[in-house]
Formats: C-alpha cells, sequence, structure tokens
C-alpha cells in the first residue's frame, strides 16, 4: 500500500510539474505574439506548442 501511495505521490508530481511547462510556453507563446515580431509558426518552433495553440491564444 505504501509503494501505491509514493507511485500516485510522483505520478501527481510529474503531472503537475508538466502542466507548469506547458503553462509557461503558453505564457511566453502569448507575450512573443503581441509582440508582434515573429511568425506563428517561427513562436510555435521557440516554444514547442502546435501553431493551432498559438493561434487560439487571446491577444
Amino acid at each position: 500500500m505504501e509503494q501505491g501511495m509514493e507511485q500516485g505521490i510522483e505520478q501527481g508530481m510529474a503531472k503537475g510539474m508538466a502542466k507548469g511547462r506547458k503553462e509557461e510556453k503558453m505564457d511566453m507563446a502569448r507575450k512573443l505574439k503581441s509582440m508582434g515580431i515573429l511568425s506563428v509558426g517561427q513562436i510555435a518552433e521557440a516554444t514547442g506548442l502546435s501553431v493551432e495553440e498559438i493561434e487560439k491564444l487571446g491577444v
């Protein structure tokens, strides 16, 4: 049971960290998009996000 709890905690932490990284990428893409210097494709390449995700950002 203890091992199961440890696995659950580790999985929860991994999911939380992945979500935080995704949010950070979205924030960066939003800032880059608002600056209007780079194309959506360039922002996608720089952040690792898809073009569709970037186009959906409210800027």
